[in-house]
């Protein structure tokens, strides 16, 4: 996708290893029997992280193993992953970058909230507002959430007009909303596609399987 734009996708790992692992892998992709170019794959150093158009932050210290009794998974990762975020949202500010600073990593909505605040405070910590401005942070929480919701309303014929008129509005969590529909709303089917969306993640993992491949894809 936007192979005909996008110039080359660096990466970047603090493990070499790793490092070395994603340039080959992600090289060798490729269409079968076609001569189309993707994009060159290259590794990067931490001081080039920058030095681009979309920052997209990946990052993640580890999601709780399946079986632990953690009510809201995604405030376990929001503890370690915060404090890597706010490392990166830093160095965005000290490289004046203008580019977009996108968020993948759980969980999305509150990562964005410290990316903001981080990059924007100085050194002692008093807001000057001299970092990222909030729209160039963007998180990409809402389109697994969207995803989840229309997998279920694909389960019934009264809930299926949410592919064509159903939104999702909110948090990528607690606080979603999943809309039936913006022309004909019905407050007990919205009510049911929120739930059901909202504990898609408990039913993969009531499986024994952490719930990452959709959201990944």
């Amino acid at each position: 996708l936007g192979s005909d734009l996008i110039d080359k996708i660096g990466i970047y790992d603090r493990n070499e290893n790793r490092l070395r692992r994603w340039e080959y892998e992600l090289n060798q992709v490729r269409k079968a029997f076609s001569q189309e170019e993707y994009p060159k794959v290259v590794p990067i150093s931490k001081d080039d992280l920058f030095d681009c158009d979309v920052f997209i932050f990946c990052a993640s210290k580890g999601v709780p193993p399946v079986g632990s009794n953690i009510k809201d998974v995604r405030m376990i990762q929001f503890e370690s992953n915060s404090e890597i975020i706010k490392e990166y949202a830093r160095l965005a500010r000290s490289s004046n970058f203008k580019g977009i600073f996108a968020v993948v990593s759980d969980p999305v909505d509150l990562l964005c909230k410290v990316a903001f605040l981080e990059s924007n405070k100085d050194i002692d910590g008093n807001m000057d507002f001299k970092g990222l401005a909030s729209n160039q942070i963007i998180g990409y929480g809402l389109g697994v959430m969207y995803g989840r919701a229309c997998f279920y309303a694909e389960m019934s014929e009264d809930t299926l007009h949410f592919l064509e008129e159903g939104r999702i509005f909110g948090p990528h969590g607690e606080g979603l909303i999943v809309a039936n529909s913006i022309k004909d709303y019905d407050e007990d089917i919205s009510d049911y596609l929120t739930e059901k969306t909202l504990s898609a993640n408990k039913v993969i993992r009531s499986f024994g399987f952490k719930p990452y491949v959709a959201p990944s894809l």
